[in-house]
C-alpha cells in the first residue's frame, strides 16, 4: 500500500468516487514518510478509524480502485473529520485501501488467494525455523501465532507464505498461480512491496503491524482472522487491472511460448545425425542461447506497454475480470509484435553488458562471461534480426502499411539508441571528463527513451493511425526515460538487486551520468579536480573507497538533491501530457506507468530550484520518425 504523500491539499469531491484519472496536473513530489506512519495506539481508536474507512469505501466507484494521491486525498480527509494526526497517514491508507478491495477478495476461491505473512512476528529466541528460497519454514511449534494464522488459512485452501514482501509476491501473482494477496507486514514493508500490487489492480487487504521493530511484533489477531476468513462469494462486480496483461507480457516469454509463436529455425539434432551432445550443436547453440536469454529474467515492461495501449486504443476490456479470455483471444501478431521491442531490448543489453564490462544481469554471469565475448556479440545480432523478423513476418495479417510503419519506428529507435551508446562510449575513452547537465541529458534521451517510444507506437499503430498520437508518444516518452535514467543512476549508489551486485559501477565503469556533470557543475576547483582523478582507473585508492569519495563529493555538491528535483521536473511534465489525453483508458495507463517506472517509496525532498534542462530544445525532432 502506498505510504508516500503529495503536497496538494484534499478537496471533499475526491472522497466520493474514484472515478478515471482527472485531467489536472498532479503534483509528483514526494517528501520524506517516515513520520507518517504512526499506528493508532489503542484498540478503540483504530476499530473506530477502520469504521471511518469502510463506511467511506463503500461510497467509491468499485470499477476503479483510487490511485495513491486519491488514497492520500482521502485518508487525510478522514483524519481532519475525526481531528487525529498527520502520523496515522500511511496506516489509515492501508487500512482504506483494503476496506475498498474486501468486495473484490470475496469473488475470488481461497485457493486463489496467497495469504502473506512477515517472519518478524515469531519469537527471536528460540525459533526451530530455517529459511528456504521462499522465506520462512515454518516448524509450526506453536510457540507463536504464525502457525495459527498458517493453520487456518491452509485449511480454507490458501497458499501461505511467511517472507518480507519482496519481488517474489509480484512474480507468484503475474505467473498465475494466484489472483489476490492477502497480508501482515509492518507499514515500511507494505509501502514497499505492495504498492507495485495495487496500482496494477490486483485485489490486495493487509493487516498492518503494531509496530516496525522486527522483532517479536504483534497485531490485531482477530483482525487479520476476519480477513483470512472473507468467505468466497460470486460477484459479478468489475475492478479494472492490469492483471491480466501483465500476466500476458511474462508468459510470452517462457520457452513454450517462445518456442510456439517464434518457433526455433534449428531443431535439435539427433545422434544419429552426428552429434553424440546435441547441446553441443554449433548451427543450434546461437540459437539455444539467445531463447535462453530472452526467458531469462526482466519485468517485460516494454511488451506490457505495447500490448496496454492496443487495449486502451481498441477498448477490448483487457482490464476487467475477462481479460485473460479477451487477451487469448487477439491474434498472434498482436504478441510477436509486443515480442519484437522485448527483443531488442534484450540485444542492447548483451552489448551493453560488453561495452561496459558488466559482470551481472538478472542475478546471473552476464552472457560474454559465459560464452566470451565474440559469442555474446553474435547472440545480440541474432536477436536484433529475430526482432525484426517478429513483425516483417506478419505483414500480411498486420497489413502492409502497419507493418512497414512499426518496423520503420523500431529502426529508428534502434539508430538512436546505437547514437547515444556510441556518445556514451565516446566520452568514457575521451580525456577530458568534464560533462554538462544538458549533454547528460541528451545522451539518456537517446539511451532510455527510444525503447519506450518504440513500444508505445507498436501499440497505437497496431490499434489504428498513430498520426493524432504521435507528439503524445514522443514527449511522454523523452519525459519518462530521462526520469527513469536518473533514478537508476541514483540506485547505483545503493544496490541494485533487480540487476547489477556491484554499487558505484558508472563510476567505475567511467560512464556518463547527470550526477557526475552535477558534481562537476556544483564543486569548487580543488574538490573537482579530486573527483575527476576519481574516475581513473589507475587510481591508488581501491574501488570501494573511489565509490565511497564519490558518494562524499555528491553530499558536498548537493547531487542528490537536486538528482531528485530533476527526476520531479521530467515526471510533471510526462504528467501534463496524459492530463492532455483524451482517452480515459489511455490516460489511466499513462499514469499507471509513470507511478510504475519512476516507482520512488521514499527520497530526498529537493531544496533548491533548478534551471531549466530542457534536452528537447537541443535534440531535434527528425522529420522521418514521424512515418
Amino acid at each position: 500500500m502506498p505510504i508516500t504523500t503529495s503536497e496538494s491539499s484534499p478537496t471533499s469531491s475526491e472522497t466520493k468516487s474514484a472515478e478515471a484519472p482527472a485531467k489536472k496536473p498532479r503534483r509528483s513530489r514526494r517528501r520524506k514518510t517516515a513520520h507518517l506512519k504512526m499506528v493508532p495506539a489503542t484498540k478503540e481508536l483504530r476499530e473506530s478509524l477502520r469504521a471511518c474507512c469502510q463506511a467511506v469505501a463503500s461510497t467509491l466507484d468499485p470499477a476503479l480502485p483510487p490511485n495513491k494521491d486519491q488514497l492520500e486525498a482521502i485518508a487525510r480527509k478522514i483524519l481532519d473529520d475525526q481531528g487525529q494526526p498527520d502520523g496515522f497517514l500511511g496506516w489509515m491508507m492501508v487500512v482504506l485501501s483494503s476496506c475498498f478491495w474486501e468486495t473484490q477478495i470475496q469473488s475470488i476461491p481461497h485457493n486463489r488467494r496467497l495469504f502473506l505473512l512477515p517472519h518478524c512476528l515469531k519469537h527471536a529466541e528460540g525459533c526451530p525455523a530455517d529459511y528456504d528460497e521462499f522465506g520462512l519454514a515454518c516448524k509450526t511449534c506453536g510457540a507463536c501465532s504464525i502457525a495459527d494464522f498458517r493453520a487456518t488459512a491452509e485449511r480454507l485452501g490458501y497458499k501461505v507464505l511467511v517472507a518480507e514482501g519482496s519481488p517474489i509476491v509480484l512474480k507468484i501473482i503475474v505467473s498465475g498461480h494466484v489472483d489476490a494477496i492477502v497480508g501482515v507486514a509492518c507499514l515500511n514493508v507494505l509501502e514497499k512491496a505492495i504498492d507495485k500490487i495495487m496500482l496494477a489492480g490486483i485485489p490486495c487487504m493487509a493487516v498492518p503491524l503494531l509496530s516496525s521493530d522486527c522483532r517479536n511484533t504483534s497485531v490485531d489477531e482477530d483482525w487479520v482472522d476476519q480477513m483470512v476468513r472473507v468467505p468466497h462469494e460470486a460477484s459479478n462486480q468489475q475492478t479494472r487491472s492490469y492483471l491480466h496483461l501483465l500476466r500476458k507480457s511474462s508468459q510470452l516469454f517462457e520457452l513454450d511460448t517462445l518456442e510456439q509463436l517464434a518457433p526455433k529455425l534449428r531443431s535439435k539434432p539427433t545422434a544419429e545425425a552426428g552429434w553424440s551432445e546435441p547441446e553441443l550443436d554449433p548451427l543450434s547453440a546461437t540459437e539455444n542461447i539467445a531463447y535462453e536469454f530472452l526467458a531469462r529474467g526482466g519485468k517485460y515492461s516494454r511488451p506490457f506497454i505495447t500490448l496496454a495501449v492496443y487495449d486502451a486504443l481498441k477498448e477490448t476490456d483487457a482490464t476487467l475480470s475477462n481479460g485473460q479470455e479477451v487477451v487469448e483471444g487477439w491474434s498472434d501478431s498482436i504478441f510477436r509484435t509486443a515480442m519484437a521491442i522485448e527483443t531488442f531490448h534484450k540485444a542492447s543489453l548483451v552489448h551493453d553488458d560488453i561495452e561496459d564490462a558488466d559482470p551481472f544481469r538478472y542475478g546471473e554471469e552476464t552472457l560474454h562471461r559465459q560464452y566470451g565475448i565474440p559469442t555474446a556479440i553474435n547472440v545480440g545480432d541474432y536477436l536484433v534480426g529475430m526482432g525484426y523478423r517478429l513483425v516483417s513476418r506478419d505483414r500480411k495479417e498486420l497489413g502492409a502499411e502497419t507493418a512497414a510503419d512499426i518496423l520503420d519506428y523500431l529502426a529508428s529507435a534502434h539508430q538512436r539508441l546505437a547514437e547515444g551508446q556510441g556518445a556514451e562510449l565516446i566520452w568514457r575513452d575521451a580525456r577530458d571528463k568534464c560533462l554538462k547537465p544538458i549533454d547528460a541529458l541528451k545522451i539518456y534521451a537517446l539511451k532510455t527513451a527510444p525503447a519506450f517510444e518504440a513500444a508505445f507506437y507498436s501499440g497505437v499503430r497496431l490499434a489504428g493511425s498513430a498520426e493524432d498520437y504521435l507528439d503524445v508518444i514522443k514527449t511522454f516518452s523523452r519525459n519518462l526515460g530521462v526520469a527513469f535514467q536518473i533514478l537508476n543512476d541514483l540506485k547505483d549508489f545503493e544496490k541494485d538487486d533487480d540487476n547489477k551486485k556491484q554499487t558505484g559501477s558508472d563510476i567505475l565503469g567511467g560512464r556518463p551520468t547527470v550526477l557526475w556533470a552535477l558534481a562537476l557543475e556544483g564543486l569548487k576547483d580543488n574538490l573537482r579536480e579530486e573527483l575527476i582523478a576519481l574516475m581513473d582507473s589507475n587510481s591508488q585508492q581501491t574501488p570501494h573507497q573511489r565509490v565511497n569519495r564519490v558518494r562524499q563529493l555528491y553530499f558536498e555538491a548537493g547531487v542528490f538533491e537536486t538528482a531528485y528535483a530533476l527526476v520531479d521536473k521530467h515526471q510533471q511534465k510526462a504528467e501534463d501530457i496524459a492530463d492532455s489525453v483524451e482517452s480515459d483508458e489511455l490516460r489511466r495507463l499513462l499514469y499507471y506507468l509513470v507511478d510504475t517506472v519512476l516507482d520512488r517509496t521514499e527520497d530526498v525532498t529537493p531544496t533548491i530550484e533548478i534551471t531549466d534542462l530542457s534536452y528537447q530544445e537541443v535534440l531535434p525532432i527528425v522529420s522521418s520518425e514521424t512515418k
